[in-house]
This record gives C-alpha cells, sequence and structure tokens, in this order.
C-alpha cells in the first residue's frame, strides 16, 4: 500500500473536514491539517469539538442537496 492510498483512505473517513476548509481559503489542505494539530494541543482540545461541528455542518448540507433533486424530477 502506497503513501498516497493511505493518505486517500484516511481523507475518506476523516469527514473531509480539513479539505473543504482548506478549499474554501485557498490553501494547502496539510496546512489546515498542520494547523488543526497545533490548536488542539495548544487549547487542550478544544477545537476537536469544532471540528465535528463542521462534520456534522458537512453531513447534513450533503444530504440536504442530495434532497433537492429527487430521483423522479
Amino acid at each position: 500500500m502506497s503513501l498516497n492510498e493511505i493518505k486517500g483512505i484516511f481523507e475518506k473517513s476523516a469527514f473531509g473536514v480539513c479539505s473543504y476548509l482548506a478549499q474554501k481559503m485557498g490553501i494547502a489542505s496539510s496546512r489546515v491539517r498542520v494547523y488543526f494539530i497545533y490548536l488542539s494541543f495548544a487549547a487542550l482540545g478544544s477545537p476537536i469539538l469544532i471540528y465535528l461541528f463542521v462534520a456534522f455542518w458537512l453531513n447534513i448540507k450533503k444530504y440536504i442537496k442530495e434532497k433537492e433533486h429527487p430521483v423522479w424530477d
């Protein structure tokens, strides 16, 4: 298993929050991940709650988009 395959599996299972934020801010997703890790250590883990909230929000957003385009239209 190559490093890129492992990275792809991790990104799919990590809800894509860092990728989404990086895309919106126009920076590399690896930089967002590093900042998230640093903030987690500096703030004693409170950014993890923010991460989970954004993951939940992205999941709801995806669900709403799927509902807007029903199959029978």
